[in-house]
């Protein structure tokens, strides 16, 4: 009897110890696989990449087309306003049949025409051409009965001839210099020779600018204005290539068809500015065959 009550004895005590082992093994066994900590992990590492990505990216454009864009400044316009090539071109594309109409009727180049009203308007930016279709700075005079705009130039609020469309403006133009005995002797002047009608434009008093035929000139030849009095006297002209002179042991340059002070500046390993101080320059124009000094 003794020993059968130990054998159930032994018996229990085995069931008890083997029942109690399980849950530790369990126990241990669930730390061991952490599916937690993995995508706390990955989710931190891409939240961090993506903010630096987009900022360096943006910076980086922003600082690019800031450069592009000061880098293709063309010329300043005499109404202060900055022109830039690709605008050029398209005044040129919508007015270059007005100015060949106006050439035809009262024989002063297109070239000329379209150069100065670049050059006077910003091409079509500037104030006057924005507010009266006035591309040329015309001023009122006796004679205009028109409608006029108030506008500052040499005195405050001076009185400027306003325009339905800027072809009026381009037609009075034209009367404006068939009309006036100083202009006449440009008009014995070969009309395909637009440096000849530069130059004696300025000679005649219209522009007080000492480089006004030079900024002309330098217009027609970058932009090839010349292509449009060739059409209307049935000319094939082309502009002889100047050559590049340099002079004072490489001290000057003469200014080549596409050259920038940016591009020259970079050429010749100066700032814009630096060039500018060299040659007392108040505005970013300058035009073909212009020599500038560079040390």
């Amino acid at each position: 009897m003794i020993k059968t009550k130990l054998a159930l004895f032994l018996l229990a005590l085995l069931v008890v110890s083997c029942t109690s082992s399980r849950p530790v093994v369990r126990t241990t066994s669930k730390p061991k696989v952490t599916t937690k900590k993995q995508p706390v992990s990955q989710t931190k590492t891409t939240t961090a990449k993506k903010p630096v990505v987009t900022i360096s990216s943006t910076k980086s454009e922003s600082t690019e087309s800031k450069q592009k864009t000061d880098s293709e400044v063309t010329l300043v316009a005499t109404s202060n306003i900055k022109t830039y090539a690709e605008e050029i071109q398209i005044y040129v594309d919508n007015f270059k049949e007005i100015a060949q109409n106006n050439m035809r009727a009262h024989g002063i180049p297109a070239s000329i025409t379209l150069a100065q009203g670049i050059l006077e308007s910003g091409a079509g930016k500037g104030k006057l051409a924005l507010s009266a279709n006035n591309h040329f700075g015309i001023k009122c005079h006796k004679e205009w009965t028109g409608e006029s705009v108030k506008h500052d130039d040499d005195s405050e609020q001076e009185c400027f001839r306003k325009y339905e469309h800027p072809s009026e403006s381009y037609r009075d133009h034209s009367l404006f210099l068939t009309s006036r005995p100083r202009y006449s002797s440009l008009f014995k002047l070969d009309k395909g020779d637009y440096e000849s009608w530069a130059k004696g434009l300025k000679a005649a008093g219209y522009a007080t600018d000492i480089k006004y035929p030079e900024k002309l000139i330098g217009l027609i030849e970058r932009f090839e204005l010349y292509k449009y009095d060739s059409e209307v006297l049935s000319r094939d002209f082309k502009p002889v290539k100047k050559e590049v002179i340099v002079a004072q042991g490489g001290d000057y340059y003469t200014i080549q068809q596409g050259d920038t002070l940016y591009s020259l500046s970079k050429r010749f390993n100066l700032t814009v500015d630096d060039l500018k101080k060299l040659n007392n320059m108040s505005d970013n124009a300058i035009s073909i065959g212009q020599q500038i000094k560079i040390k």
